[in-house]
């Protein structure tokens, strides 16, 4: 899909899927999620670039994204910073047609990718119409902020890269803390109102507006949170199409 601009000319859409939590290795009930991720790229054969920063390059992690992407017909890489696969890393993420990156370590990720200049070259893939995809740290990261357990101990907030406009929040019903977490940090003024996906939910973005929820099982939810005028979280729970 193309958007028109200013000039008349199209512009490539700007898409982003946010995933609150999906199973890369078998089994998994989230196959469609990534079937899906591929259709958007349209091509028959895409590239996919995986990032695994977050889980410290883990290799186990680069495996099942080999096996999991690379079995539903892509042309499989991945992007590594102790060991770079060529110094030119723009042009490497630039070749592709979608980019999914991993869960992690939020804030040892993005330290990682400003330091490496990654960080502007993923905003200029975006606006050139490269899809960006990621789980978990993958999903918060193109957020103005994040909740996250990078650091030890109770939730935090976390600033992140600024695509998209407010704050997110992944495992929403996977890891119990989440909930009353991101209503504690709303009341008190320590978050931007957001989003929240459950496990096997995903937030799609075209520009900077949502356009869907799609969810690979029944009971996957999305929600949308914001504050009422007394300072109190307000939940919206958002309609998901399921993916078979």
């Amino acid at each position: 899909m193309m958007a028109s601009d200013l000039s008349g000319e199209t512009a490539p859409t700007r898409r982003i899927v946010a995933i609150g939590g999906c199973a890369l290795a078998e089994p998994s009930p989230d196959e469609p999620l990534f079937r899906y991720l591929i259709g958007l790229t349209g091509k028959t054969r895409p590239e996919v670039c995986f990032i695994p920063t977050a889980s410290g390059e883990n290799r186990d992690y680069i495996i099942q994204f080999y096996q999991r992407f690379g079995g539903l017909g892509c042309a499989v890489r991945h992007l590594t910073f102790f060991n770079p696969p060529v110094a030119d890393l723009r042009s490497y993420l630039l070749a592709c047609d979608l980019i999914y990156v991993g869960g992690g370590n939020t804030k040892s990720m993005l330290a990682l990718w400003r330091g490496w200049g990654v960080d502007e070259m993923l905003r200029e893939a975006w606006r050139r119409g490269i899809t960006l995809a990621g789980v978990s740290a993958g999903a918060i990261c193109w957020f103005e902020q994040g909740i996250t357990d990078s650091i030890p101990g109770p939730l935090t907030p976390l600033d992140c890269l600024g695509f998209l406009k407010g704050s997110a929040c992944p495992h929403f019903d996977g890891e119990p803390e989440r909930r009353p977490t991101f209503h504690r940090m709303l009341s008190a003024g320590a978050i931007l109102p957001g989003y929240a996906a459950d496990d096997h939910a995903a937030l799609v973005f075209e520009g900077t507006t949502l356009a869907r929820v799609v969810a690979t099982t029944p009971t996957a939810r999305a929600y949308h949170l914001t504050r009422d005028a007394v300072g109190e979280p307000v939940e919206a729970a958002l309609a998901a199409d399921l993916l078979t």
